[in-house]
């Protein structure tokens, strides 16, 4: 197959770990920056250009490893090639809906699945009662579109949550408020799921001077066994949601496993040394056995 992976650099060890697999496996695939990437739209046919190349109907499939700056322009061109009829590992939409963490949330409630209890607002004249509503201090501050731990706040009292959520609003912030689970202890699990099923999972570990686990936070991982309720979680976050290739975070609580993040660019440096499994080659396999219109080299 010949293979777009769109991603800002091929520096990015997932880029370079996909590539490599995509090339043992006897593909074509090539590495196009879709900041780069432009839209023709109007006579005959649409057009995608990456730099100035025509790259309309180059490729039979593309993985997109889209970053948070740039969603809305990545998820567009995403949609132009769904649009032309290249497979992708993950819908332009599902990208979208699993970069806005309400959204997401708002589909993972409707679904059944377990989440914390969650609350979004934009109201600064009802903060206390926010706050109580969730059971009172601490609460979990998130920014609606952060990632790699980014924008997750939190605020052990009511007086700090207070500060930081009316600071939120005036400056005109989407955020969500999210009961602290404090049996959770600071970790939380990844789980990988590829297509329909889960192909690796780790447990990762904050360090004492941090609550957020990220790895990108200093957090420390070790390799896990999941429960069957966790597996039918992550599954079917990821299908629920559209995605091909989705990373799933959730925390173990008094109540039972609670889904707190779905991830549509999931990274695999940690998790592959974690667990030692090749998680790149899971993915290329994938798109291959998903991929119907195949121009073999």
């Amino acid at each position: 197959m010949d293979i777009a992976l769109l991603s800002v650099s091929n520096n990015v060890y997932s880029t370079r770990r996909i590539a490599q697999e995509a090339q043992n496996l006897g593909h074509y695939i090539e590495q196009v920056d879709h900041t780069q990437c432009s839209v023709k739209l109007g006579g005959e046919s649409p057009q995608i250009f990456f730099r100035e190349k025509n790259i309309t109907n180059q490729f039979d499939a593309i993985i997109p490893r889209i970053g948070a700056k740039v969603t809305k322009h990545g998820v567009s061109i995403v949609k132009q090639f769904e649009i032309n009829g290249t497979f992708s590992s993950a819908r332009s939409l599902s990208i979208a809906r699993a970069r806005n963490k309400v959204r997401s949330l708002q589909i993972m409630s409707q679904k059944g699945i377990p989440i914390p209890e969650t609350l979004f607002s934009i109201d600064p004249d009802t903060i206390e009662e926010q706050i109580e509503l969730l059971g009172g201090a601490p609460v979990i501050i998130k920014i609606q579109e952060g990632t790699h731990g980014l924008g997750v706040i939190l605020a052990e009292s009511q007086k700090s949550a207070k500060s930081i959520i009316d600071t939120f609003y005036k400056m005109d912030t989407s955020i969500l408020l999210q009961k602290y689970i404090a049996e959770s202890n600071g970790e939380d699990i990844r789980i990988f799921v590829v297509g329909d099923k889960v192909v690796a999972s780790m447990k990762r570990i904050s360090s004492q001077e941090e609550f957020r686990s990220n790895v990108h936070r200093g957090g420390k991982t070790e390799k896990i066994k999941l429960t069957k309720k966790e597996e039918e979680i992550a599954i079917n976050a990821a299908k629920h949601l559209g995605l091909g290739v989705a990373g799933v975070d959730l925390i173990r609580s008094n109540k039972g496993p609670l889904l707190i993040e779905v991830n549509a660019s999931p990274g695999l440096r940690g998790i592959e040394a974690a667990t030692g499994i090749n998680i790149a080659k899971e993915i290329i396999l994938f798109v291959e056995k998903n991929c119907k219109k195949k121009r073999w080299r």
